[in-house]
């Protein structure tokens, strides 16, 4: 078994032990900046967030539900399961007609709400969506929650995995990927104004039968 090595030894850290504040300082100073990169606001990862005025278990039951995805997303429509673990398969009009599979991984404990999906084929879910429920009032100190959804920047997004699946003519999901930011911002925002809306009337937390 290797021997552990202390923490200090263990180059490129930044700690008060040997960076002292004049020169932290001018390493955060290095890292804020006025205007980012385009490749650094839209890189690997793609997180946003927002305060609901909801309760956290009200927000959990209604995400970790799979067809509440037809009502806040702007896309995903015409689902139908397909197998007894949640795998499902819908449409995403933004791609025309595409196939997208989906399932949901929740874990109520936690409060998280992870969609696994993936266009044109169920087999490899790989475009994850990661989605933390936290009670507002642990951040914020007010009631309500906040939600915070992260994408992260497969490989597959930049080359479809599976051509020979995809409809001809069809732009690919990674072709859209510096605007998932904006678009999820929108979707996020629907779920906020659903959430809210049904919370303030005391309304089921169920999305609706039919669309």
């Amino acid at each position: 078994m290797k021997e552990q090595i202390h923490v200090s030894k263990i180059p490129g850290l930044s700690r008060v032990e040997h960076v002292d504040k004049h020169e932290m300082g001018g390493i955060m100073a290095d890292i804020t900046h006025a205007v980012y990169p385009h490749d650094q606001v839209y890189g690997e990862y793609c997180p946003i967030q927002s305060y609901i005025n909801c309760p956290p278990e009200k927000v959990f039951e209604y995400m970790a539900n799979p067809l509440s995805l037809r009502e806040w997303t702007y896309s995903m429509r015409d689902f139908e399961m397909l197998s007894d673990d949640g795998l499902f398969r819908g449409k995403d009009k933004i791609g025309s007609n595409t196939d997208i599979y989906f399932k949901v991984v929740a874990n109520k404990e936690a409060m998280v709400v992870d969609y696994h999906c993936a266009w044109d084929q169920g087999d490899e879910l790989w475009m994850i969506y990661l989605n933390r429920i936290i009670p507002a009032e642990l951040v914020l100190g007010k009631p309500g929650s906040v939600v915070f959804w992260q994408n992260c920047c497969h490989p597959n997004y930049k080359k479809n995995p599976y051509p020979d699946l995809a409809p001809k003519g069809r732009p690919w999901v990674g072709d859209f990927w510096d605007f998932f930011y904006a678009g999820h911002t929108v979707e996020l925002e629907n779920l906020k104004r659903i959430l809210e809306h049904r919370h303030a009337r005391d309304l089921p937390m169920s999305p609706l039968a039919i669309q």
